[in-house]
């Protein structure tokens, strides 16, 4: 541990008492000034959150939000000190949602599995909704697939309805924003009030891309370069409907159940649960 400088002490602790020494580490992703490691020793392996300056905000929000939530045997240890902010979980074996469709995408079959692991990643939504928690950051790569269920990553901004929301809210992935949330966000009033509509908005655009490897919305049709536009430029698009539902369709049957959830206005979705309903009657 002693080649990554900074990293704080009890941290290290908590992860050598998980892992056992020696501990190796593996950065997964670095985003919004919070990295995250995969640490690894002779008697296991736990993920490891990272952030300091505005990062350490974000991780000491998801240490609480897991905290809160209380789902067992996840949130093993988090703290601050050096100035960082850091959080200890489990980590999670087994494929996130984008790859269990990697066989759908690269057209080797593998459409009865991936219609589980979207039935799963449905129920593992609608059960956290059950709990009047929000995600507010659904993506292809937050929901794992383990032998025990899904389990759901990365609830920096998660919220609990009743409660006030967290400023600085923007949305989660830009491209799977809802419509209304969309125009929430860029009206710049705060806090911005994260749904559930939303979350089941941004679910079917996961398993949209998941399963197309696209996008769900058709930038290039409505003469939008998306790489060239600011995250609020996107927005402003996405709240006014300016871009067409993408026209990719490699597996009809799977798709036409997502694309009135992605059309539809918020009150016009279906509920998590709903969903899982309707993609378990899906037949390749």
């Amino acid at each position: 541990m002693g080649e990554f400088p900074g990293f704080p002490t009890a941290a290290v602790a908590t992860i050598e008492a998980a892992c056992g020494i020696p501990v190796e580490l593996k950065e997964i992703s670095y985003r919004r000034g919070a990295a995250v490691w995969k640490a690894t020793g002779p008697d296991g392996a736990v993920a490891v959150k990272a952030g300091d300056s505005e990062g350490a905000a974000v991780t000491q929000r998801e240490a609480a939000v897991l905290d809160a939530i209380g789902w067992p045997d996840y949130l093993l240890a988090s703290g601050e000190g050096e100035g960082v902010a850091w959080l200890v979980t489990r980590w999670f074996k087994g494929p996130s949602t984008w790859h269990a469709f990697a066989p759908v995408r690269s057209e080797t079959d593998g459409k009865a599995a991936a219609l589980s692991a979207s039935v799963d990643l449905c129920r593992a939504v609608a059960a956290l909704h059950s709990s009047a928690w929000v995600h507010a950051d659904l993506q292809p790569s937050h929901g794992i697939h383990t032998g025990h269920g899904v389990r759901l990553l990365d609830c920096s901004w998660s919220w609990r309805e009743g409660t006030e929301p967290v400023t600085g809210f923007r949305g989660g992935l830009t491209h799977l924003v809802a419509p209304e949330l969309a125009a929430s966000i860029n009206a710049g009033i705060q806090p911005v009030t994260p749904t559930t509509a939303a979350d089941v908005y941004a679910l079917a655009g996961s398993l949209w891309t998941c399963a197309t490897g696209r996008w769900p919305l058709d930038y290039a049709a409505a003469g939008i370069d998306s790489n060239r536009l600011t995250p609020a430029e996107i927005r402003a698009h996405i709240a006014r409907r300016h871009v067409p539902l993408d026209t990719a369709v490699p597996w009809p049957a799977f798709q036409d159940i997502l694309r009135p959830v992605l059309l539809g206005g918020a009150t016009e979705r279906p509920t998590a649960v709903e969903l899982a309903e309707a993609l378990a009657e899906v037949t390749k």
